[in-house]
């Protein structure tokens, strides 16, 4: 499975910058801090639901 690092990035547990790693396996995203382990994962439907008309999003994450 191939990771992709967010530039500039902070993991909101251990706040360490350019940790976070973003995956992607059967519709969901993940996003992992390498350095604490702390994980966030957002299924594809659940964006497709939150975003209104005429808006980007890149990606909606919540906190396991």
């Amino acid at each position: 499975m191939k990771k992709r690092f967010i530039a500039g990035a902070t993991c909101p547990k251990c706040k360490e910058i350019d940790t976070m790693g973003l995956t992607k396996e059967n519709g969901i995203e993940t996003v992992t801090c390498v350095s604490c382990g702390h994980q966030m994962s957002q299924p594809e439907e659940h964006v497709v639901q939150e975003v209104r008309p005429n808006e980007q999003v890149i990606g909606i994450f919540k906190q396991d």
